[in-house]
């Protein structure tokens, strides 16, 4: 730590982890928050304005999720520094997001969200590999709870957004325009901090031949297991955090709760992951994930059971506060197996887990038009989830029979 504390005069090592987990939050409340969820508060506006129906709107989400898919695939082979792709993702949120404002034809709409779905991933996985290396050398790791917290005051912010532009009257294009001037000002506000001449986490990261013959047949169950199962989880919160403000609406008809639970989910988000974030590594995380996944089936499930105003606030929360604390011991569980070699696996499990976000919308929208409901659709997404987590513990379960 004293080779880095001695870069430059005045140099303080807690300012400079701070400054980089704050930079790195925001850069994913831009790039998650606004590029990928501020549809889900908007979304209402849309239908009322007619802009879309819910198959119409379905198939949006999906492409978003479509383009998350790529984006994550690509990350594994691009070779630009990570500072660079994240200036190029958040320029992109910022274009594309205004774009959906100031653009009205569907197929233009599909191709824009598409795109922020890739500039979305960029940003994730760079901001995370940058964020991460830089925490590290600055002996700061506790700090990447805050980083994964980015989503949740993304999600606060264009939620309150969408709330408020509803209030004063505004329509589907005065949201999108109010989203992407918010991508603009906290773009601007972070910028400066994702240059080159920053520490980055140097391109690859592909284990080494040595490394993989070294791997166990057990552990590489492991693996298969571990990206099948956070799949699950993809599919299993994304009818929620695609339709929620709709499903309320519909179940709680003229009350003015709706537009506020999707922001209420993002503030959960916030606490969970700093606190994930600080949960002992010796706690093994197949069975930390098994708990967070019932918590997320239990908040989806909820709003079937008990739909009022109190029912979507507790469903809201518990399914906030496993958002990205399950992101951060998948990640974890990845590093126990493959160590320091772990982004392959990584990259191979947030492309699957998109895979599942894409299936999500599309499977819905059918169900909602034969059922006229989102009750099915939610169902299959709570059992979905439940599954995920008897799947980790059977795979505890597999792996302390084998060491005993």
């Amino acid at each position: 730590m004293s080779s880095i504390a001695s870069e430059r005069p005045g140099f303080s090592v807690d300012r400079a982890a701070w400054r980089a987990a704050l930079a790195c939050m925001l850069a994913l409340a831009v790039a998650m928050g606004i590029g990928r969820f501020a549809f889900t508060p908007l979304l209402p506006m849309m239908l009322r304005d007619h802009w879309v129906t819910i198959k119409g709107g379905s198939w949006l989400a999906s492409l978003n999720y479509a383009g998350y898919f790529v984006g994550a695939l690509s990350c594994m082979v691009v070779r630009a520094s990570s500072p660079r792709m994240i200036r190029l993702g958040l320029a992109a949120t910022v274009v594309l997001t205004l774009g959906m404002g100031l653009l009205h034809d569907y197929t233009v709409w599909a191709v824009l969200r598409a795109a922020a779905g890739i500039g979305s991933a960029w940003v994730m996985v760079f901001s995370a590999s940058w964020g991460l290396q830089r925490l590290a050398e600055l002996q700061r790791p506790a700090l990447a709870g805050y980083i994964f917290a980015g989503p949740g005051v993304g999600i606060v912010v264009t939620g309150l957004a969408g709330s408020a532009t509803t209030a004063v009257g505004g329509g589907a294009q005065a949201g999108w325009l109010v989203c992407g001037v918010l991508a603009v000002l906290l773009s601007a506000l972070i910028w400066r901090v994702f240059s080159d001449e920053a520490p980055a986490l140097a391109a690859g990261g592909r284990p080494s031949a040595s490394a993989a013959m070294a791997q166990a047949p057990g552990e590489r169950g492991e693996e298969a297991w571990l990206v099948v199962l956070y799949g699950l989880a993809g599919f299993g919160y994304i009818v929620t955090a695609t339709f929620l403000p709709v499903i309320a609406r519909e179940a709680l008809p003229g009350s003015p709760w709706p537009d506020l639970f999707w922001p209420l989910l993002g503030l959960a988000v916030i606490p969970g992951s700093v606190l994930a974030a600080s949960v002992r590594t010796r706690l093994d995380n197949r069975l930390l994930l098994a708990g967070l996944y019932v918590m997320q089936a239990l908040g989806v499930i909820i709003g079937v059971v008990w739909p009022t105003v109190a029912g979507f606030a507790l469903g809201s929360v518990l399914v906030g506060v496993p958002f990205t604390a399950l992101v951060l011991f998948a990640m974890r569980e990845a590093r126990r197996i493959r160590g320091n070699s772990a982004s392959s696996l990584m990259g191979l499990m947030t492309a699957v887990y998109g895979i599942g976000q894409i299936a999500g919308p599309l499977v819905t929208a059918p169900l909602v038009a034969h059922t006229g409901s989102f009750i099915l659709a939610l169902l299959l997404a709570a059992a979905t989830l439940l599954i995920g987590a008897a799947g980790y513990v059977m795979v505890w379960r597999r792996a302390m029979r084998r060491d005993a």
